[in-house]
C-alpha cells in the first residue's frame, strides 16, 4: 500500500467513530468539539503543506485551508462562548485528533510531488467525509438553532474546498 492510499484510508477511518456516536446523535457540546477538532486538523495539515508543498496551486490551496478553517473555528468558539457551551471531548473528536497527528507524521515523511499528491488526495477525502458528517450527523443532531445555523452556513465552504481540491487533484495526475 502506497502512502497516498494509506492517507486516504486513514482519512476515512478518522470519521469511522461518527457512526458510533450517530446512534443517539451527539449533543451540542460534542458537536462543538467535533467541529473545532475537525477544523484544527485541517489547519495543521494546511500549515504543513504551506511549508512543504512544491506546487504553487497546492501551496495556495493550503493557505486558503488555513485561513478558512481558522475562520470557522473562530465562529464556532464565539458561538459556544455566547451559548455558554463547553465543547465536550468524545470518541469522534478524539479519533479526529489522533488521526490528524498520524496524518501529519505520514505527510511529514513525504517530499515534492509525492507530498503534494498525498496532501491533496487527503484533502479530497477529508472534505467529502466532513460533508457527509455534516449532512448525516452533525446538522440533524444539533438541537440549538444557532449551532445548526452555523453548521448550515459553513457547509458551502466545505463544498467549495472539496471542488477546489478535486480540481488540483486532477492537475497533479
Amino acid at each position: 500500500m502506497n502512502k497516498s492510499t494509506s492517507l486516504l484510508i486513514s482519512s476515512l477511518l478518522t470519521f469511522a467513530s461518527m457512526g458510533a456516536i450517530a446512534a443517539d446523535g451527539p449533543n451540542d457540546a460534542q458537536i462543538a468539539a467535533i467541529v473545532v477538532t475537525a477544523n484544527t486538523v485541517d489547519v495543521n495539515a494546511g500549515e504543513l503543506a504551506k511549508s512543504k508543498a512544491a506546487n504553487k496551486d497546492v501551496k495556495e490551496f493550503a493557505a486558503r485551508m488555513v485561513t478558512d478553517h481558522k475562520g470557522v473555528n473562530a465562529q464556532a468558539v464565539e458561538l459556544v462562548t455566547k451559548l455558554h457551551v463547553t465543547p465536550e471531548e468524545n470518541p469522534t473528536s478524539q479519533s479526529l485528533k489522533d488521526g490528524g497527528v498520524k496524518k501529519l507524521a505520514e505527510l511529514q515523511a513525504l517530499k515534492g510531488a509525492a507530498f503534494d499528491k498525498a496532501y491533496v488526495d487527503n484533502e479530497v477525502v477529508y472534505h467529502q467525509t466532513v460533508l457527509d458528517a455534516l449532512d448525516k450527523v452533525l446538522i440533524p443532531s444539533a438541537s440549538n438553532d444557532e449551532l445548526k445555523s452555523l453548521l448550515v452556513k459553513v457547509r458551502p465552504a466545505f463544498v467549495a474546498h472539496l471542488e477546489h481540491a478535486k480540481h488540483i487533484q486532477a492537475s497533479l495526475k
